[in-house]
C-alpha cells in the first residue's frame, strides 16, 4: 500500500473559488445542440424543443457558464442566420465540421435555454471570416435596450419567435477561436489576429463598456507558435482584454495509463507558462491591470488511434445534418484524469478565473443522449458535478508528501493528486483527491492547521466496479456501471483525516471544521 501525507493551513490560501471555473461548452457540432439540448418532438421535450431529461442532468452537473456557439464552428458562422422566424432562416454548410447547419436553433433559443439552465452565457464572435463591424453589431443586438436598428430587430425577432425580447445582457465574450491553428477558417498570424482583436475589442466596448473580453491564446501547448503567440497577441491587446484563452485535450496513448493518469502535471506546467508570458507583457508594457486566463476548452479527447464512425475524418462522406462526431465513451481511467485536471484548475484559481469543459452533451461530453431515447451520465460526470457543488469559499494550498509512481512521460510523480477548499461561512472543508496508483491502495492522511475537524459530512469514491476493469463505462444498455459510492475506509484520528483510497480512484471527502 502506498502512502501520502497532506497538510493544509487556513492561513495559506490561493484565492477565492472562481464561480466561473465550472463552465461548459455548447458548440454547433455533431449532436451537441440538435438531439442533445434541443430536440423538438422528443417525448421529454417542452414546447420550445428543449429536452427536459437533458436539462435535469445539466442542472445536476452544475455548470455555471456555457461558451457558445463555438469552437471551430464560429469562425465561419453568420450570427444573423440564427435569429428571426425559424422558417425564414437559411440552411448553410458548415465547413468546420463538414455538416449541414439548419439554424433552427440560434442566439435567442440559446439565451432562453441558458436562463432555464441557470448558466451565464459566454458568447464567441467570428473573427475568422468576419471582423469589427459584425462583432459590434452583435453586441448592439444582444445588449442594447432599444431604439436602434439592431436592438429593435432583437425585439422584433423575440416577439416573432416567442422568445426573449429584452436585452440579453451578455457580459462575457470570446474574440474568436483558435486562430493560431492552420485548420481554422480564417487562420491568422499572431500580428494579424492581435491587431484585429484589439480593434474589435475597442469597437465592442464603444457599444457596451462593461464587457469582459477573452483574447485567443494557443490552441494547445504543442503548437509551434506557443509562447510567442501569447506574447505578440497580448502586446497588441493587453489594454483591451481581460483574459487570454487556453485549450488542452488529453488521451491515453499506446496503453500508457501511468502517463495518462499524470497529465495534470502537463496542465500545471501549461498554466504556469502562460502566466509567465502574461506577466512579462504586463511588465514590459508598464500595465497596471492584471490579465487572467480563460481555460475555455479542456477535456479528455481520444483524437488519435481511433477509426470509429464518429471521428471527423470518417464523416466527410457527404453533407449531413448533425452527424455523430467524437462521441467518446468515458471509462474509469478517464474519470480519474478529469478529476485531476479539475484539481489543477483549482490549484491555479488565482489566475485561471474561467474554465469550460468541452463539451456539454454527446460531443466528448459528460452527458450522452439518444435521438428519441434516453439521456444518461458518463463516468466523467461525477468529478465535475461534485467539485462544482462542493468547491466553495477559499482554495487552500496543499503540502503533499507522497510516494512516487514512475511514468514514461513525466518521470516520477506523486501517487496522489489533490485540491482542497474551505468555506468559512458553512464551516466545511472539501478535499478532492485521486490515487494514480494502478494496483495499490493508498493510505492517506490529512493534517489540519488553524482548523479543527469536528466530523465527516460526506465521503464518496469513484473506482473500478467489482468484477470489472479500468475500462468500465456507462453505455446505453448499462447506464450506471460507473459512479460514486460511499467511501468506507475513512475516519478522524487525533484531529487528522485518514482515508484508504482504492487503486485508480477519485474521491471527495467533506469535513465539518471550525477555526482552531
Amino acid at each position: 500500500m502506498s502512502q501520502a501525507h497532506l497538510t493544509v493551513d487556513r492561513a495559506f490560501t490561493v484565492a477565492d473559488v472562481p464561480h466561473r471555473l465550472f463552465g461548459s461548452f455548447v458548440e454547433h457540432m455533431g449532436r451537441c445542440v440538435y438531439t442533445g439540448i434541443f430536440e423538438p418532438g422528443h417525448p421529454q421535450a417542452d414546447q420550445r424543443g428543449f429536452r427536459q431529461d437533458v436539462m435535469k442532468l445539466v442542472k445536476e452537473l452544475g455548470p455555471t457558464v456555457v461558451r457558445y456557439p463555438g469552437g471551430n464552428f464560429v469562425s465561419g458562422y453568420l450570427w444573423e442566420d440564427g435569429v428571426g422566424p425559424v422558417e425564414d432562416r437559411p440552411v448553410r454548410i458548415d465547413g468546420a465540421w463538414h455538416s449541414i447547419e439548419t439554424n433552427a436553433f440560434g442566439l435567442h433559443e440559446f439565451v432562453e435555454w441558458a436562463r432555464e439552465a441557470e448558466v451565464e452565457v459566454m458568447e464567441a464572435v467570428n473573427l475568422g471570416t468576419r471582423g469589427v463591424e459584425e462583432a459590434r453589431a452583435l453586441v448592439e443586438y444582444a445588449n442594447h435596450p432599444g431604439g436602434t436598428y439592431w436592438s429593435d430587430l432583437r425585439r422584433k425577432n423575440g416577439a416573432a419567435t416567442g422568445t426573449i425580447e429584452e436585452p440579453f445582457d451578455i457580459r462575457l465574450w470570446c474574440l474568436g477561436n483558435e486562430l493560431d491553428g492552420p485548420w481554422q477558417i480564417g487562420h491568422k498570424t499572431a500580428d494579424e489576429y492581435g491587431r484585429l482583436a484589439q480593434e474589435t475589442a475597442k469597437a465592442m466596448r464603444l457599444v457596451d463598456p462593461d464587457l469582459e473580453l477573452v483574447a485567443v491564446g494557443s490552441s494547445n501547448r504543442q503548437m509551434p507558435t506557443f509562447g510567442s503567440w501569447e506574447h505578440t497577441v497580448l502586446s497588441h491587446t493587453y489594454a483591451e482584454v481581460d483574459y487570454i484563452s487556453m485549450h488542452a485535450y488529453y488521451q491515453e496513448h499506446d496503453g500508457d495509463a501511468a502517463s495518462f493518469l499524470a497529465e495534470a502535471v502537463d496542465m500545471d506546467a501549461f498554466i504556469d507558462g502562460v502566466v509567465s508570458t502574461i506577466d512579462a507583457v504586463k511588465a514590459a508594457g508598464k500595465h497596471t491591470k492584471q490579465v487572467d486566463i480563460s481555460f475555455d476548452e479542456w477535456n479528455v479527447w481520444y483524437q488519435r488511434g481511433l477509426e470509429t464512425e464518429d471521428q471527423p475524418h470518417q464523416v466527410a462522406k457527404g453533407w449531413q445534418k448533425h452527424p455523430r462526431l467524437i462521441e467518446d465513451s468515458y471509462n474509469v481511467t478517464d474519470a480519474v484524469v478529469v478529476g485531476t485536471l479539475m484539481h489543477s484548475l483549482l490549484r491555479h484559481g488565482d489566475r485561471v478565473r474561467i474554465a469550460n469543459q468541452a463539451q456539454l452533451v454527446n460531443v466528448i461530453a459528460p452527458i450522452l443522449s439518444e435521438e428519441g431515447g434516453p439521456a444518461w451520465r458518463q463516468s466523467i460526470f461525477w468529478p465535475f458535478a461534485r467539485i462544482a457543488a462542493m468547491a466553495r469559499g477559499q482554495i487552500l494550498r496543499l503540502a503533499v508528501d507522497a510516494d512516487q509512481v514512475s511514468t514514461q512521460k513525466f518521470g516520477d510523480v506523486d501517487v496522489v493528486d489533490a485540491a482542497a477548499t474551505w468555506d468559512e461561512a458553512t464551516g466545511r472543508l472539501s478535499l478532492f483527491v485521486a490515487n494514480r496508483g494502478m494496483e495499490e491502495s493508498n493510505d492517506l492522511t490529512l493534517d489540519l492547521h488553524g482548523l479543527e475537524a469536528t466530523g465527516i459530512s460526506s465521503a464518496e469514491v469513484l473506482a473500478i466496479p467489482e468484477e470489472r476493469d479500468r475500462r468500465a463505462a456507462n453505455v446505453l444498455d448499462d447506464q450506471d456501471a460507473v459512479g460514486l459510492r460511499p467511501l468506507r475506509e475513512v475516519g478522524l484520528e487525533d484531529g487528522a483525516l485518514r482515508v484508504t483510497l482504492p487503486p485508480m480512484s477519485w474521491a471527495v471527502v467533506q469535513l465539518e471544521v471550525k477555526t482552531a
